[in-house]
C-alpha cells in the first residue's frame, strides 16, 4: 500500500529542523549504500553526532505519533532516520531498499519532504509497480509510505535542493496486504461510528480487526 499523509511536520517545526541541518556537516550519501545501490545513488547525507541523533529523535517521535502512520504502518520499530539533500544533477537510480537495517526488518519504507516543492525542480521519488510509475514530490511536511519491496528511485534533481528524511519500519504485520486490510476496516469501523454511533455493527467491525490484528501480529 502506498500512502501519503499530510502535516506529519508543522511550519514551525520544519523551519527549525531546517536551520538545524544547515549548521550540520553533510557527507557523500554512498556510505549508507548497499554494494549495488552505491552504483546508482547521489546525494549527501547528515554526518553522524550528537546534533544527528537529537534529531532523528526528534523528528521519529513525530512520526510514531501520527495516527495515521500508526494505523496504516503499524509500526514495531523505526531504523534511524537519514537526513539526505541533492543539488543540482543529484540523484538515485532505481534500487531496491536492503532487507535488514540495523537488524530491523525493512517492511515499510518512507521519505518526509522538508523542503517546499516550489524550491526546487526534479527530485520526484518514483515508485515502480506492475500498473506503471507512480511520482511523488509532496509539500513540506508530508510524507510517503510504501512498501520496501518496491523498486523505486529519485529523479535528477535540476534547480535548487531536495531535502528529505528517509528510514523504514519494521511493521508488526510483515504482509502489504494484511496491513492494507485492517487500514480499511478501521477506516470502515470510524466512518461507521461517525454516522451512526456505537451500534452493534461497529462492536462487530471493531471485534473483527482486533481479533486480526490479535492473529497477525508478530511481537
Amino acid at each position: 500500500m502506498l500512502i501519503t499523509i499530510a502535516d506529519v511536520l508543522s511550519h514551525a517545526e520544519l523551519q527549525d529542523i531546517r536551520s538545524t541541518l544547515q549548521a550540520m556537516r553533510f557527507e557523500d550519501g554512498r556510505t549508507t549504500a548497499g554494494w549495488s545501490a552505491k552504483l546508482v545513488k547521489d546525494n549527501e547525507q547528515a554526518r553522524e553526532g550528537a546534533a544527528l541523533d537529537l534529531l532523528r529523535e526528534r523528528v521519529s517521535k513525530a512520526i510514531l505519533a501520527n495516527e495515521v502512520f500508526s494505523l496504516a504502518v503499524r509500526p514495531k520499530t523505526l531504523t534511524p532516520l537519514l537526513f539526505s539533500r541533492y543539488g543540482g544533477g543529484q540523484h538515485y537510480g532505481t534500487h531496491v531498499d536492503n532487507p535488514l537495517m540495523n537488524g530491523i526488518r525493512t517492511d515499510v519504507s518512507f521519505t518526509l519532504f522538508l523542503a517546499d516543492p516550489d524550491s526546487y525542480d526534479g527530485g520526484e521519488l518514483v515508485i515502480e509497480s506492475v500498473s506503471g510509475e507512480d511520482e511523488i514530490k509532496l509539500p513540506a511536511g508530508h510524507l510517503v509510505a510504501y512498501s520496501s519491496t518496491s523498486l523505486h528511485r529519485v529523479a535528477p534533481v535540476t534547480r535548487g535542493e531536495r531535502l528529505v528524511a528517509v528510514g523504514w519500519a519494521q511493521s508488526y504485520l510483515r504482509d502489504a496486504a494484511q496491513r492494507e486490510l485492517l487500514f480499511d476496516l478501521e477506516n470502515a469501523k470510524r466512518g461507521l461510528f461517525a454516522r451512526a454511533g456505537k451500534t452493534p455493527e461497529f462492536d462487530l467491525l471493531a471485534k473483527t480487526s482486533a481479533n486480526l490484528f490479535r492473529m497477525w501480529a508478530e511481537v
